[in-house]
């Protein structure tokens, strides 16, 4: 039995695990990271566009701040978002980008005097002051009011991981790859680490840790085409449902982006869109302001995937080969600018698609992107079921995003959600909830477990194929749990995902060795990513409302009397066909920004029996401190900075707003 001892594990190896392991190694803990992959091919390294933080310091996005910033984010995710939660990330935001550009990563900058850009698919010209010449400039994105989102051309992501990277090994932290966790080693309410398996030997280890935290990224690939990579199966996420106790929040909450291009499914990033790139039909007629006059192609993702589509089924996709699809059109951001801001763009339509974006159209249509459910957790990134485990990144449910995120908040939430979660990961170490005691007999019942049923899987006998049932379910979730949802296909995809769950407990392989098996591997994972597929299908057909990017065709209306609460899913025993749900009220009274009218569309919502009243305080309150400052009257509506670590709190420095 070999068993490694530390004081925190870190399953994950992208930007908001290796942010933890950072800040938990600054607090003088001991930590150790697991990643499928090398840490720097992560699949943070694919985010382009990138990372949102209201530093207001383009001309674009002059008047910008933390409000501006939460009011977005709120309504973005469509009120399913927690607002605390989102005061803290959007304070905290510009913190971490300032110490993102400490580290090294290359942000692109204000140039001083004037320059011409591509705003609603027209040149114009947009001067930028002296005073913010070499600051870290911004670009326009889908649902914000200001220009907001910070980027190193389009290769955000690549730029952030690999500063973080070097970090981690300036720390001294070890990262041991092709480590795969199979399970975590809990008692009573309380985890322990996790069981991991050597993808090379196949050897399993006991991984014991005071805390542990899953940072393993979204469950894309339990879908057809994603824009994920293949190592986002959602299989960190399912560690924690097949606990039984460790609820996770809002599964059916799953974003499509516009514009991957088909049919790799590889994300075109909504900086086209933000630079000035337009949305074009089979006549080339540009139809996105026809739908939303206002904010056309930048309206919030969920809405313009759904207004793609529905052009599409209007009979204005165009036909190819590959399915139906539209056109991204960015040839009127001119080569230059499209060769220094869009080059990754470039390179992937040239080697994937043949073509030169400068000249040609992109073939592009919604595909699966962003997993807004995960890990149900609290403010602090804790688990609300298993103390000691915390989750943060794509893999939790924060919840800062609700039913929809904003381009750019993900890749943001990465490092932000890393800072703050490492505080209180370092802060249960040092309390005597980090000193819980573990038996020698728990941790060898937990690597028998795994270790026979990988035998069963090995020598077992069994019939079935775990790649036909893995396509199988890639297509059902595609086919019925997509943009447009029905209850009656809903119902139909969840009959048979749970025949193939139990087709799945008589998996056989063909290839009985412990190594390095990908046929092994694919077997266990896709037991796992059923269940997960389940969480999904089994929310969407229970929520009958339309919320974010959950849209039910049957229940059009969203429905804050009956529906604004949280999804919680659980899995309390193996032999389960389908997740226990539950639900979380969202409590109206406490909010800062009570729910309203989104801004698309037709106003059609059910408001809650509380709104009102809410609002109707709301107003009072800022009524009775006139002369207050926008600080004192965020303040007076909803209190969270004392929930942020005490390092993270405090004002954030603008050209307009100097600190003392």
């Amino acid at each position: 039995m070999k068993v490694v001892y530390t004081d925190v594990l870190v399953i994950g190896g992208g930007l908001a695990g290796l942010r933890t392991a950072v800040g938990v190694r600054r607090r003088g803990r001991d930590v150790l990271v697991l990643s499928l992959v090398p840490a720097k091919r992560s699949h943070s390294a694919a985010a382009q566009g990138g990372m949102q933080a209201s530093l207001g310091n383009s001309a674009m996005g002059a008047g910008d701040n933390e409000d501006v910033h939460f009011e977005d984010t709120v309504r973005g995710s469509d009120w399913g978002a927690d607002q605390r939660v989102v005061r803290m990330f959007v304070n905290t935001a510009p913190k971490a980008i300032r110490e993102l550009a400490a580290w090294g990563v290359p942000w692109s900058r204000v140039a001083r005097g004037s320059r011409e850009s591509v705003v609603n698919a027209e040149k114009v010209t947009i001067t930028e002051a002296d005073e913010a010449h070499g600051l870290i400039t911004a670009r326009d994105f889908g649902g914000t009011k200001k220009w907001r989102t910070c980027y190193t051309s389009d290769g955000t992501g690549h730029t952030m991981l690999y500063a973080l990277g070097d970090q981690t090994i300036a720390h001294g932290i070890p990262v041991l790859e092709r480590q795969e966790a199979l399970a975590l080693i809990h008692d009573a309410g309380r985890c322990h680490g996790a069981v991991v398996r050597d993808l090379i030997t196949g050897e399993l280890t006991a991984y014991v840790a005071t805390a542990t935290v899953i940072a393993t990224g979204g469950y894309g690939r339990i879908y057809k085409v994603s824009t994920n990579a293949i190592i986002c199966e959602g299989t960190g996420v399912a560690l924690a449902l097949e606990t039984g106790v460790a609820p996770l929040g809002n599964m059916e909450a799953v974003q499509f982006h516009p514009t991957a291009i088909i049919t790799a499914g590889i994300l075109t990033t909504e900086g086209c869109r933000g630079d000035g790139g337009v949305l074009r039909d089979v006549d080339g007629h540009r139809f996105m302001p026809d739908y939303e006059p206002e904010k056309k192609e930048l309206a919030s993702r969920d809405v313009v995937s759904r207004r793609m589509t529905e052009h599409m089924r209007k009979g204005k996709g165009v036909p190819s080969r590959y399915g139906e699809h539209l056109w991204l059109d960015i040839t009127n951001l001119g080569r230059a600018h499209i060769e220094k801001n869009l080059r990754e763009v470039k390179d992937i339509c040239e080697y994937f698609l043949g073509i030169d974006p400068v000249e040609q159209w992109i073939p592009v249509r919604p595909t699966q992107h962003y997993s807004m459910g995960g890990i149900r957790t609290d403010h602090t990134g804790q688990s609300q079921g298993l103390k000691g485990l915390f989750a943060c990144g794509e893999s939790a449910c924060w919840d800062m995003h609700g039913f929809n995120r904003l381009g750019g908040n993900s890749v943001a939430e990465t490092v932000v959600s890393g800072m703050i979660v490492s505080e209180f990961v370092a802060d249960f170490c040092d309390t005597e909830g980090g000193g819980a005691g573990l038996s020698v007999g728990l941790v060898r019942e937990f690597l028998e477990r795994e270790q026979a049923r990988l035998d069963r899987l090995l020598h077992g006998g069994g019939s079935e194929s775990a790649t036909e049932l893995r396509n199988r379910m890639e297509q059902v979730m595609m086919d019925r749990v997509g943009i447009f949802r029905t209850g009656e296909e809903l119902e139909l995809a969840v009959r048979e995902l749970q025949e193939l769950l139990a087709r799945s407990r008589n998996i056989g392989v063909r290839s009985r060795v412990r190594g390095a098996n990908p046929e092994l591997v694919a077997a266990y994972r896709v037991q796992k990513m059923l269940k997960i597929a389940l969480c999904v299908a089994q929310g969407a057909s229970l929520r009958t409302e339309s919320r974010g990017a959950h849209f039910r065709e049957d229940f059009p209306q969203r429905d804050d009397r009956d529906w604004l609460k949280r999804t919680l899913a659980t899995w309390p025993s193996d032999d389960d066909t389908l997740p226990t749900i539950g639900y979380e009220e969202i409590d109206v009274t406490t909010m800062e920004l009570p729910p309203g009218f989104r801004g698309y569309g037709a106003r059609n919502h059910i408001e809650h029996p509380d709104t009102a009243a809410r609002v109707a305080e709301v107003e009072r309150i800022l009524a009775a401190i006139p002369e207050a400052d926008r600080f004192a009257r965020q303040a007076a509506l909803m209190e969270y900075e004392a929930l942020l670590p005490e390092q993270y709190r405090g004002r954030n420095e603008r050209l307009t707003e100097r600190l003392p």
